[in-house]
């Protein structure tokens, strides 16, 4: 196919900077930023906008040249002698700019990075005489979009990063040149993380295995499975009938897998991990920023020294505000958003109680008989399509009240923005969870007093195996979507967007102007493979963190109700970290390099992570499990309490004692129930729900204090033993290693002594 494109030299003077005078032909891989546009008529309104704002970026002495195809590319770089400026608005005795003291092999790669976020900066800041920035000018057309372009052969280092990529410094290194400090840290960071999820998931494991290699042996799973006439009442108000308490036998069991005596040591040990994993990456990130140089890096001076940059006519800054009157706005807008969240919860438990009813009462005993299962299934996928909708909506609204708060810097706004989208996506994905590990079958009251949604409805109580089997479930269903369907949305879906575009993409003819057809050509097509390839988001790593954190909340908050989960996340992590750097590498534009010394606020959401761990992993074991009410039986009213030892288990008889008696004849419905007689043709008159009550006027009874009274105060023991230990594996693991402390006071010393040598000279003189 003919090539007629044309190459428009948009430069009306020669520049002052020696990269004005390399030829075009010469410097192909040498642009920092395109930019793109449609060809607006020569006298529109948006042409003209279009050319003042290229002015306005010639005047702040960045290089413009233009190719003209199916649109407009406007290749945009940034003389040396911005760059010199820059070094000169950093040097200080007490830091060194990284690029100094780089091997000359590294220098040029590290300048490229350097230049593509300087320009960046200078577009974002760079306004017209309609007081109009860049974006505000795709907001109305005149620029589609804009990128730095992607180097051929360098963006293959991410094609080499694995789960133990941490190890290898070399890699992180190449990296970091390429597309800065901020996108190493986050494969620096994920790579870590991902290590110690391997450490996390062999006691979850352990603990899994120990359940099962005593799944038929454990005498409470032995007394459900028996419990042939123990007749227990019917679960819904019509067409309920009574059911045997053995039909529960295999959820029995399967619970036994992972809430057994094991359980309170894996939240014990989770607990510490999640600390001690928080300050070993302290320390990996001390000695890797060290490395770079960039210890003692001062992003509020870095900003400045841009803006002093782009604007050396002196405008004034942008300074710190605070206003309480929009404080207060967003505060209550925030507010209302998460009782929408709460609403949205609430809305999943009535579904979950109708449809309940309504397997209940279906005709067909497979339904009937599977109910709650049935009803806690659904339920969780519901709760996970809300999860994917409501995702977005956070978005929209962390966004619109991030623009009322008016943040003064990109880096303040990215701040703000993550500490309201992650509480918004915490709430999303958390209330029904905390709702059926807390509060289900403890607020629906007891037969013949039942809380009634409008009067109608039950509440859904307990899986008739206990609570926590429910709150399993909901973890596996909701972990293993996500999990899966999330790297189709992330890949898959991108994958075929960008083969679209490349297949769609037809190069329009015109006649060539002022350039050799092979450099042309080679430009030319390196502006286009770029254009085709998937737009970046200004916090497209903010998703990837994101989605970490929220992974990383399912693996600590619940994991006493889900010992899988470490298991799960490990090999998730495996194939995130290959198709993120896929994705960065071969499917979406080049990142703008972003300069940073750690995860910035993602490293206090972690640790406010940890410590919601320890509460709510003390809450599910004291609350949600059946492990405190089995040790009061155990010390209290079980055979061994009685030194009956011979022979006998210690928990013989406790699932008799832990069920209530309530008589048929003090149901509302009575004369609707069926008629029920035992195997000897007996009539039965009594029925048994999970609780401690007395039956004659069905009040709480003493065991039922005992056990609260034991909850209570396992919960607090339990939550400050844990807060303890993290306290000591913090102070006891340093966040910054011996060495590199050394390493930093010997550079001051050195410093300090070489100031001292000169003023001594000085004064000699």
């Amino acid at each position: 196919m003919q090539d007629n494109s044309v190459w428009v030299p948009m430069r009306d003077h020669p520049s002052e900077d020696v990269d004005a005078l390399i030829p075009p032909s010469q410097m192909p891989n040498k642009w920092d930023f395109v930019l793109v546009c449609d060809d607006h008529k020569p006298l529109s309104t948006k042409k003209s906008k279009e050319e003042e704002f290229l002015e306005e970026l010639r005047k702040k002495k960045l290089i413009v040249e233009t190719i003209k195809d199916k649109k407009l590319f406007h290749g945009i770089r940034a003389q040396s002698s911005i760059i010199q400026k820059y070094k000169c608005l950093l040097s200080d005795p007490d830091y060194e700019l990284d690029y100094l003291n780089t091997q000359p092999e590294d220098e040029q790669q590290g300048m490229t990075c350097t230049r593509i976020r300087i320009v960046n900066f200078i577009l974002q800041n760079t306004d017209i005489s309609s007081k109009q920035n860049f974006q505000d000018l795709m907001k109305e057309n005149v620029f589609e979009t804009a990128f730095p372009l992607h180097e051929r052969k360098k963006n293959d280092t991410f094609l080499k990063i694995n789960w133990r990529s941490i190890h290898n410094t070399h890699l992180i290194e190449e990296l970091r040149m390429y597309s800065g400090e901020k996108v190493a840290l986050y494969f620096a960071w994920l790579s870590w993380y991902t290590y110690v999820l391997l450490i996390a998931a062999v006691p979850g494991i352990i603990l899994v295995i120990y359940g099962f290699m005593s799944f038929n042996s454990s005498q409470v799973s032995q007394e459900i499975c028996a419990a042939n006439t123990t007749i227990m009442c019917p679960l819904c108000d019509q067409k309920c009938p009574f059911w045997p308490l053995s039909d529960t036998c295999t959820y029995a069991k399967l619970t036994h897998l992972f809430d057994n005596e094991g359980t309170v040591l894996f939240a014990i040990f989770m607990a510490v991990w999640a600390t001690v994993y928080l300050e070993l990456w302290k320390r990996q990130r001390a000695k890797v920023v060290s490395e770079w140089n960039l210890y003692w890096w001062d992003e509020e001076k870095d900003d400045l020294a841009m803006e002093l940059i782009s604007n050396p006519k002196g405008r004034e800054i942008r300074m710190y505000q605070h206003s309480y009157v929009r404080t207060t706005i967003v505060l209550i807008l925030f507010t209302l958003m998460i009782c929408v969240l709460i609403g949205i919860a609430h809305a999943i438990v009535l579904y979950r109680v109708v449809v309940t009813v309504l397997f209940a009462q279906s005709n067909s005993g497979f339904f009937r008989e599977r109910a709650t299962t049935m009803a806690v299934v659904t339920g969780a996928v519901l709760h996970y399509l809300s999860i994917i909708i409501m995702s977005k909506v956070n978005r929209h609204v962390a966004v619109f009240l991030c623009d009322l708060e008016k943040p003064r810097t990109f880096s303040e706004r990215e701040n703000n923005f993550t500490v309201k989208i992650f509480i918004l996506q915490f709430f999303t994905h958390f209330s029904s969870l905390i709702y059926v590990a807390f509060f289900l079958g403890r607020i629906n009251g007891h037969p013949g007093n039942y809380v009634r949604v409008a009067g109608k409805w039950r509440l859904e109580e307990c899986h008739p195996s206990g609570c926590l089997l429910d709150l399993f479930i909901q973890m596996a269903i909701i972990m293993t979507l996500k999990q899966t369907l999330s790297h189709l949305q992330e890949y898959l879906l991108p994958w075929i967007k960008c083969q679209c575009r490349k297949l769609c993409a037809k190069p329009k003819s015109h006649s060539r102007v002022h350039m050799e057809e092979s450099a042309q050509n080679q430009c030319k097509d390196e502006w286009l493979q770029n254009y085709q390839l998937n737009e970046v988001d200004i916090f497209s790593l903010f998703n990837e963190f994101l989605e970490m954190m929220i992974q990383y909340s399912f693996t600590t908050i619940f994991v006493a109700a889900f010992p899988l989960a470490p298991l799960l996340a490990f090999f998730n992590n495996l194939i995130e970290i290959r198709y993120d750097a896929v994705k960065m590498a071969k499917l979406q534009r080049r990142m703008v390099p972003r300069k940073a010394k750690d995860i910035g606020i993602w490293l206090q959401v972690v640790e406010a992570i940890g410590i919601l761990a320890v509460i709510a992993n003390g809450l599910v074991i004291s609350i949600t499990s059946d492990f405190i009410p089995m040790q009061v039986y155990k010390y209290t009213r079980g055979p061994c309490m009685q030194k009956n030892y011979t022979g006998i288990d210690c928990f013989t008889g406790y699932v008799n004692h832990s069920l209530s008696v309530f008589s048929i004849q003090d149901f509302e419905n009575r004369d609707e129930l069926p008629v029920l007689k035992d195997s000897m043709g007996n009539k039965i008159t009594h029925c048994r729900y999970r609780d401690y009550r007395n039956s004659d006027d069905y009040s709480y009874s003493v065991e039922f204090w005992h056990v609260f009274a034991a909850r209570l105060s396992f919960l607090i023991v339990f939550e400050h033993v844990a807060l303890c230990i993290k306290l000591i594996a913090a102070w006891f693991v340093p966040d910054v290693p011996r060495r590199i402390k050394n390493l930093h006071l010997k550079q001051k010393c050195e410093r300090l002594r070489k100031q001292l040598s000169e003023m001594d000279n000085s004064t000699e003189v």
